[in-house]
């Protein structure tokens, strides 16, 4: 057992451009906080596993090719291995608690 005291806080003085923390790493998930400033852009690709995004704060658009989801704190959004998406027209810092299954980067790339 164990508390992941740092999971969704933001280091102080804010961040500048989007950001991750990973807190916790195991053979079958990872956990950590990523934050996309307002009005920055996210950076990500798609990665080789499962995510869970949590919103923990700020208000933004999840976007794919062919879907877009509005985000705002309480959010709990699915994305498959391999699917195309960012965080788009974020207004507030978005704020978000991310689990990967299994841990991230330990798929390999198809």
């Amino acid at each position: 057992m164990r508390e992941l005291g740092d999971a969704g806080r933001v280091p102080h003085g804010g961040v500048g451009e989007a950001w991750w923390s990973e807190h916790l790493r195991t053979d079958d998930l990872s956990v950590g906080t990523y934050v996309v400033p307002a009005g920055r852009e996210d950076p990500q690709d798609p990665h080789t596993e499962d995510e869970i995004y949590v919103v923990v704060s700020g208000r933004g658009v999840l976007a794919g090719p062919d879907e877009e989801i509005a985000v705002a704190p309480g959010s709990v959004l699915f994305v498959g291995a391999g699917e195309e998406h960012r965080f788009e027209r974020v207004e507030d810092d978005l704020v978000l608690i991310v689990v990967f299954g299994p841990a991230e980067g330990t798929r390999a790339a198809g």
